[in-house]
C-alpha cells in the first residue's frame, strides 16, 4: 500500500498520509565501488547513532525522484511504464545511466543543469533587467554547451574564472562565462572576491572585507589578498546586443593594474582595519600561494593565477561533492553547502573527503558524481519515518543522518517543466529560447531581488499565499485542467474507458503510481456527480492531484 492516499471529502479531494510503504529488493552498490563505500560509511554512521534506516522506496516513486533531480521534471507516464516493465535485478542503474548518457536525454540534462547552475552563479533575477550588465542568455548558452558536452567541472571553474569577451551571444567575441563576473565588480570586485570563494570552494568570506571572521581562521587580510587578483578585471560597455531588447552588451577585459600606490611593479591595494588604520594586500591565495605583484597583464595575468590556485585546491572537488550531495539528499554535509570549514563541521567528514578524492581522480566528470550519489542506498530509502529512526530530522536542528529520504518541495523551475510533462504540453514547445522566456515569464511571480552588496534575492515559491494562489487557479494549472476540446483532459476523456484508464493515467502522470481502492471510489463518486460527464470528474481529479503535496513534494 503507498503511504499516500487521496480521500473524499465534502467538497472534492484531499491528501492524507498512511501508514505502510513497500521496500524493494535489498540495496547493492551494483558493482560500482564509490557507490560501496557511500554505503559502507553511511552504515557505519547509522551503527554509531543507533539508528534503523528506512525501507526502500517502490520502484516508481524512486524513479519519480531520480527524473526530478536529473532532468528537473516527472517522469511521463510511458517512461514509467518503460521502467516498470523491466524486471532485472540492475533497473536502476540502467535508468540512471540512461539518463545520463542516452543521447535522447542530452538536451533535458543540458536544460536542467543549466537552470541549477545559472541560479547559482547570477541567480533568478540575473540578467532579467534591461540594464543589468548580465546577459542571461548568455550565461545559459555557456552553461548548455558545457553541460550537453559533459566538460569537466574543474575546466568550467577556470573558463569563468579566466574568462574575457563579450556577454551576450551573436556579438564579435562571444563568450557566455564572463557573465559569472560581469555584475560583480563594482566596489572593486567585492562581490567578485567573495562569490569565487563561495561558490566554488564552499567557503563565506563576505563578511570578512570589514573585520575578521568571529568562528574560523579568515581574517581581513585574507579577504583584501583575494581581491587583489580581481582589480586587473573589467567590464566595458559594448555595442548594442543584438535582439529587439535594446540592451547593450558589455565585454570583460583585462588591463594593467597600477595600484593604489600607483606604482605598477608593485601593484598594491589597501583596506581599512576597524580601528581606522591602513594595511597593504597583494594576490594572495587562501593557503598563502603567492604571485608576483607587477600589475602589467602581460607579466602576470592575476585570474589565470588565481584560477590554478582554485582548481589545484583540496576546496574544489570537496565543494561540489557537497553542492551535489546536497541537491539529491536534500541536505549537503554542512549547512549551507557553500559554508564549509573549522566553524562548521561536516556531519560525515570521511564521506566528505572520499568524494572530493574520487572526483578528482575521475577528471572531475559531474555524471559520474550524480551516479554515485543516485545509486546509493541513503538515495533509495523511503521518505517515510519508521521507528528507530524517528530522531533523524534535520527540520528541527538534527544533524542529517540519512537514514530516510528527507521530504523537499520542487523547485519552481522543477513544477514547472513537470506540470508541461504532466499534462504533455511538452511535446508542443518551441525552441530553447522561447521555453525559457515563457519560464522566465512564469517565474517573476515568485522572485524578489533585494538589491543589496551581495545580490540577495528571495522566493515566494515555499508554501506562501502566491504560490498557493498560483496553484488554486493560476493560468499554468487552469491551461493543465481546461476540458476544452483538444486539451489533455478532454482527450483523456474521450479516449478513456469510463474513465478508470483515464484515472490511472492521470496518478501515473503526476504522483507516479496507480490509484489505491479507495481513491477509485473517491473517483467513481464524482463521475456520479456530475452525472457521468467523465471530463469534469477528471479535470476535478487532476486539480486535487496537482494541488496535492504527494504531486508538489519530492519524496
Amino acid at each position: 500500500m503507498s503511504r499516500w492516499q487521496i480521500l473524499p471529502v465534502a467538497f472534492g479531494l484531499v491528501l492524507v498520509i498512511t501508514a505502510g510503504t513497500r521496500a524493494a529488493d535489498k540495496s547493492n552498490d551494483f558493482g560500482i565501488p564509490q557507490v560501496a563505500t557511500i554505503n559502507e560509511k553511511i552504515h557505519s554512521a547509522w551503527e554509531d547513532y543507533g539508528i534503523t534506516p528506512s525501507p526502500q522506496e517502490m520502484d516508481t516513486v524512486w524513479a519519480r525522484r531520480v527524473f526530478l533531480d536529473i532532468l528537473g521534471r516527472v517522469p511521463s507516464v510511458d517512461e514509467l511504464e518503460e521502467f516498470s516493465r523491466d524486471r532485472s535485478a540492475d533497473k536502476r542503474k540502467k535508468l540512471v545511466d540512461s539518463l545520463l548518457y542516452d543521447s535522447k536525454y542530452t538536451e533535458e540534462y543540458a536544460r536542467n543543469w543549466t537552470t541549477v547552475w545559472t541560479n547559482i552563479l547570477i541567480g533568478r533575477n540575473g540578467g532579467t533587467d534591461n540594464n543589468s550588465q548580465v546577459s542571461r542568455a548568455g550565461m545559459q548558452k555557456y552553461l548548455r554547451d558545457s553541460f550537453a558536452r559533459n566538460k569537466p567541472y574543474d575546466q568550467m571553474v577556470k573558463e569563468m574564472i579566466t574568462a574575457t569577451g563579450a556577454n551576450t551571444p551573436g556579438m564579435a567575441n562571444f563568450n557566455g562565462a564572463v557573465n559569472f563576473y560581469m555584475d560583480k565588480l563594482a566596489d572593486n570586485g567585492v562581490q567578485a572576491t567573495a562569490k569565487t570563494a563561495q561558490v566554488f570552494l564552499g567557503m563565506q568570506v563576505q563578511c570578512t572585507q570589514c573585520h575578521n571572521h568571529p568562528f574560523n581562521e579568515w581574517k581581513q587580510e585574507k579577504f583584501w589578498n583575494l581581491n587583489a587578483f580581481f582589480r586587473q578585471t573589467r567590464a566595458n560597455r559594448g555595442q548594442m546586443a543584438p535582439g529587439e531588447d535594446n540592451r547593450r552588451a558589455f565585454v570583460l577585459a583585462n588591463n594593467d593594474f597600477m595600484g593604489e600606490g600607483r606604482n605598477i611593479e608593485n601593484a598594491e591595494i589597501y583596506y581599512e582595519l576597524r580601528n581606522g588604520l591602513l594595511k597593504v594586500a597583494y594576490p594572495e591565495f587562501l593557503d598563502g600561494q603567492k604571485i608576483p605583484t607587477n600589475g602589467r597583464v602581460s607579466q602576470v595575468n592575476r585570474r589565470n593565477e588565481l584560477a590554478k590556485f582554485v582548481v589545484e585546491s583540496e576546496g574544489l572537488p570537496e565543494a561540489i561533492a557537497n553542492r551535489y550531495w546536497g541537491h539529491f539528499m536534500g541536505y549537503g554535509f554542512t549547512k549551507p553547502v557553500d559554508d564549509m570549514g573549522p566553524h562548521n563541521r561536516p556531519t560525515h567528514p570521511e564521506l566528505l573527503t572520499y568524494l572530493g578524492e574520487e572526483v578528482r581522480k575521475n577528471s572531475f566528470n559531474l555524471k559520474d558524481l550524480i551516479r554515485w550519489i543516485a545509486l546509493s542506498e541513503p538515495y533509495s530509502l523511503s521518505s517515510r519515518i519508521t521507528r528507530g529512526n524517528e530522531l533523524d530530522d534535520p527540520t528541527v536542528g538534527e544533524p542529517p543522518k540519512f537514514s530516510h529520504f528527507y521530504l523537499r518541495q520542487m523547485q519552481a523551475e522543477e513544477l514547472y517543466e513537470s506540470l508541461l510533462v504532466a499534462t504533455q504540453a511538452h511535446k508542443t514547445r518551441g525552441s530553447y529560447e522561447e521555453q525559457e522566456k515563457k519560464k522566465a515569464d512564469w517565474m517573476k511571480q515568485f522572485v524578489t531581488a533585494f538589491g543589496t552588496d551581495e545580490g540577495d534575492e528571495a522566493t515566494t515559491f515555499n508554501g506562501t499565499i502566491p504560490q498557493a494562489l498560483m496553484m488554486f487557479n493560476g493560468d499554468l494549472v487552469m491551461d493543465a485542467v481546461s476540458t476544452k476540446p483538444g486539451s489533455f483532459i478532454h482527450t483523456m476523456a474521450k479516449e478513456g474507458d469510463s474513465g478508470k484508464e483515464a484515472i490511472n493515467h492521470l496518478y501515473m502522470a503526476t504522483l507516479a503510481r496507480r490509484p489505491t481502492r479507495n481513491e477509485i471510489t473517491a473517483a467513481n463518486y464524482l463521475i456520479g456527480v456530475h452525472k457521468g460527464d467523465t471530463a469534469k470528474a477528471l479535470q476535478d481529479v487532476f486539480w486535487a492531484l496537482l494541488n496535492s503535496n504527494e504531486f508538489i513534494l519530492n519524496h
